[in-house]
C-alpha cells in the first residue's frame, strides 16, 4: 500500500469516526428525551436511528463541500453566494429527510409509520429546519477551515518575505562592509607609498627598500584574508606589527611601541584591519606632531562579554575635547564598519589622556 493510499484510508477512517461520535452524541440526547417522555422505543432502536441519520448526512456532505468549493462565500460576493446556497440548503434538507424516511420506515428504526410518504411528511415537520441548519454548519466549517489555511499561507508568505528581506539586508551589509574595506586598504596603501617616496627623496634607499619589502609582506597577509570581515586578534596583531615595522623605519628612534595583550584573548574575533587605522591615527597626530620621541601603547582586555582595545599615545593630544581631530577616512570607516558588524553593541571613541596624549578605545562584543 502506497503512502498516498495509506493517507487516504486514514483520512476516511477519521471522517467515519467523527461522524460516528456525532451520532453517539445525538443518541445521548434522544435517549434522555425518551426517558423523560417514557417513549417505548428500545435504546438500540434510538441509537440505530440517530447513527443512521448522521451517516446519511455524512454521505451527502461531499456534495455540500463541492458546492462550497464551487461557490465559496467570500467577502466581495458574500450576499449573492448566501442567496445562492439558500435553495441548495432546502434541496439538501428534502433529500436528507427522504433518505432518512425511507430507511427508518423500512427498518423500523424510529416510531414512524410504515408507509414512506407518511414517515417523510412527519420528518419534514420535525426535522426540516434542523437539516437546513446542518447544511449551513457543514458549509461554515468548510469556510472556517479554508480561512484558517489562507491565514496560515499568509503567515508562511510573510515569513518567507521576512527571511528574504533579512537575507537582502545581510547581503547589503556585506556589500557595505566590503566597500568600506575597499576604501580603507587603498587609504593605508597610499599613505605607505607616500612615506616611501619621502624616504627616496631623502636618499634613504636602504630604508625605502626595507619598507617596500615589509609592505609586500603586509599586502600578502591582507590578501590572504581579503574576504574575511573578522579575524582572530592574533592575526590582526600580525598585520599591525608589519605596519608598525614600516612606521618605525619612517620615524626611526622617535617611535616606540608596546603591545600588551593577554594570551587568552589572542583567539578573540576582531574586525579585519580595524586596529591599523586607529594606530595610524595615534602615530600621525601623536608622534607626527611632536619633534620628541613618542610612545604608542596597545592594550586589550575583556570585561564580561565585551572586548576593549585601547591605543594610547603621549603626543600633544586632541585639538579639542569634542572628539576626533578630523574626519579621517580610516577612523570614519572603522567606526562605520563596527556599526555594520555589531550595531549599538560596539563603539569607537577618542579622548584626551589623563596627563597628555590621546586614547582611542574600541569596544566590541566578545564571547
Amino acid at each position: 500500500m502506497g503512502i498516498g493510499t495509506t493517507s487516504r484510508v486514514r483520512r476516511y477512517a477519521f471522517y467515519f469516526l467523527g461522524w460516528t461520535l456525532a451520532g453517539v452524541f445525538l443518541f445521548s440526547q434522544a435517549l434522555t428525551q425518551s426517558l423523560i417522555t417514557r417513549d417505548p422505543t428500545p435504546w438500540w432502536g434510538i441509537l440505530a436511528a440517530q447513527v443512521s441519520g448522521v451517516y446519511i448526512i455524512a454521505f451527502l456532505s461531499p456534495g455540500i463541500l463541492w458546492m462550497g468549493r464551487r461557490w465559496p462565500i467570500e467577502r466581495d460576493v458574500w450576499f449573492r453566494r448566501v442567496l445562492l446556497h439558500l435553495p441548495f440548503s432546502v434541496i439538501f434538507s428534502l433529500v436528507d429527510l427522504a433518505i432518512a424516511g425511507f430507511v427508518d420506515s423500512r427498518l423500523s428504526l424510529a416510531p414512524l409509520p410504515k408507509l414512506f410518504r407518511q414517515a417523510y411528511m412527519i420528518l419534514l415537520i420535525i426535522d426540516f429546519h434542523a437539516a437546513v441548519i446542518t447544511y449551513w454548519i457543514v458549509l461554515g466549517g468548510q469556510h472556517a477551515i479554508r480561512y484558517y489555511r489562507k491565514y496560515q499561507e499568509r503567515e508562511r508568505q510573510a515569513l518567507r518575505l521576512e527571511l528574504h528581506a533579512s537575507e537582502l539586508q545581510r547581503q547589503l551589509a556585506r556589500a557595505q562592509l566590503s566597500t568600506l574595506k575597499a576604501q580603507l586598504h587603498p587609504h593605508f596603501l597610499f599613505n605607505t607609498l607616500n612615506a616611501i617616496m619621502v624616504l627616496v627623496r631623502q636618499q634613504r634607499g636602504r630604508q625605502a627598500e626595507e619598507t617596500l619589502s615589509l609592505l609586500s609582506d603586509l599586502l600578502r597577509c591582507v590578501l590572504d584574508d581579503v574576504e574575511a570581515q573578522e579575524v582572530p586578534l592574533r592575526r590582526e596583531l600580525e598585520y599591525l606589527r608589519l605596519y608598525l615595522a614600516i612606521e618605525q623605519i619612517r620615524f626611526q628612534d622617535r617611535l616606540r611601541v608596546e603591545i600588551s595583550v593577554d594570551p587568552e584573548l589572542l583567539n578573540a574575533a576582531v574586525p579585519h584591519m580595524a586596529l591599523q587605522p586607529i594606530v595610524e591615527n595615534a602615530i600621525r597626530h601623536g608622534i607626527g606632531r611632536s619633534s620628541a620621541a613618542g610612545n604608542v601603547h596597545i592594550h586589550a582586555v575583556r570585561f564580561n562579554e565585551t572586548l576593549e582595545i585601547q591605543v594610547r599615545d603621549d603626543g600633544p593630544g586632541l585639538l579639542s575635547s569634542s572628539g576626533f581631530t578630523g574626519p579621517g577616512i580610516g577612523l570614519t570607516n572603522t567606526r562605520a564598519r563596527l556599526h555594520q558588524l555589531y550595531g549599538e553593541a560596539s563603539s569607537l571613541t577618542l579622548a584626551n589622556g589623563e596627563k597628555r596624549g590621546a586614547v582611542a578605545t574600541m569596544r566590541i562584543p566578545s564571547t
